[in-house]
């Protein structure tokens, strides 16, 4: 919850800080290593290395774990205005394969929110600009807020 003392902040310091929460609790981000590079409202750039527990029976990443990805950043996207906002639906079409090493990066932005719903398209490139997937993620707002009483701690909130 954000108190009255931060009505002020700017709506790209919310979204900073609804990151900085959200990654605290979120462990399947932080177990695939899930960097956080930007968040600002209505957008999300993250990355991800491939590792080689993340490689298929192809030696090739797992498309799962590129759809983690990307429903990861689409997920910091429409949360971005510290209002509580899940998955209503996502697709993904992959265009290339991801090797091991490969830094992949999702970058996440919105493109229609209208009350309680919203659609966001989620590009993933490799490194280097290659486009790995496309992905269409639908959202819907649920009650509450991002930020509860006490988050982010202390540490995210100087890193925000």
């Amino acid at each position: 919850m954000i108190s009255e003392s931060n009505l002020d902040y700017s709506p790209e310091h919310i979204a900073r800080l609804a990151a900085a929460a959200m990654f605290e609790r979120d462990r399947a981000a932080q177990s695939l290593g899930i960097e956080i590079q930007e968040v600002r409202p209505g957008y999300a750039r993250l990355a991800m290395r491939v590792r080689q527990d993340m490689l298929n029976g192809y030696d090739i990443c797992h498309g799962g774990l590129i759809f983690s990805l990307a429903d990861t950043a689409f997920a910091y996207a429409c949360n971005s205005r510290n209002r509580a906002t899940v998955a209503a639906g996502g697709a993904i079409e992959f265009l290339a394969p991801a090797h091991a090493s490969d830094r992949l990066i999702a970058e996440a932005d919105e493109q229609a929110l209208g009350g309680r719903l919203g659609v966001y398209d989620v590009i993933v490139r490799r490194e280097q600009g290659e486009r790995v997937a496309l992905f269409r993620g639908r959202s819907s707002a649920i009650r509450g807020e991002v930020i509860r009483e006490g988050q982010p701690s202390a540490e995210a909130r100087s890193q925000a």
